[in-house]
């Protein structure tokens, strides 16, 4: 088992940060594409809204496996940056299209649908929670803000796993294998992050 992770993580650092960014940004293009091409039926915008929000959580759930795959000894911590950013541009992608091809930017609609659908507020804390993430994703907020003032921050990656599993749970209705699937991992990866009562607090990367 060991030489296989040796290759495999042999392997992903040599992967270059770029094509992790261009193999993240496929699935919104071949969205692009299928609703240029009439091949998202006959409501785009919902498909493309669904379609972009489960994206979102799948590279918010990689990048929060990071870690515990490491402990496993598998080292993607070269790529975490760049599937935390992916999660951040496919929440703000699948919130652009709910506020204008969805909703039409009617604002007195869009603040009805948010008082009758209280998922949509979920949907909302979870971007609120990325927002300052991805606002610091990079060196040069590390070394303005500090080291531990930046770990601390970017614990709202947790809330923001939760918010939008709990965002997604509700929207669903129905509980598909997939659904079920996402959130085991959401539960798994939240469960390794709690503190053990009785044992000190290692310190730990996000």
């Amino acid at each position: 088992m060991a030489p296989l992770a040796d290759r495999l993580n042999a392997l992903l650092r040599r992967l270059p940060s770029w094509a992790v960014y261009v193999a993240g940004t496929l699935p919104f293009l071949w969205l692009v594409w299928l609703t240029v091409s009439g091949g998202l039926g006959p409501d785009p915008a919902k498909v493309m809204e669904r379609s972009l929000g489960e994206w979102a959580l799948r590279f918010l759930l990689a990048s929060l496996a990071v870690t515990p795959l490491r402990r496993a000894g598998v080292n993607l911590l070269k790529h975490r940056r760049a599937l935390g950013l992916l999660a951040f541009f496919y929440v703000a992608l699948h919130l652009t299209v709910w506020l204008w091809p969805d909703m039409g930017l009617r604002w007195a609609a869009i603040w009805a649908d948010l008082a009758k659908r209280p998922y949509i507020l979920f949907g909302m804390a979870a971007f609120l929670c990325l927002l300052p993430l991805a606002a610091t994703s990079s060196n040069a907020a590390i070394r303005r803000m500090g080291a531990p003032a930046w770990r601390r921050l970017h614990r709202l990656a947790y809330p923001a796993l939760a918010l939008a599993v709990l965002h997604f749970v509700i929207l669903s209705r129905v509980w598909t294998l997939e659904l079920v699937v996402y959130a085991i991992l959401a539960v798994v990866l939240l469960a390794l992050r709690a503190p053990i009562p009785g044992l000190p607090t290692a310190r730990r990367r996000i």
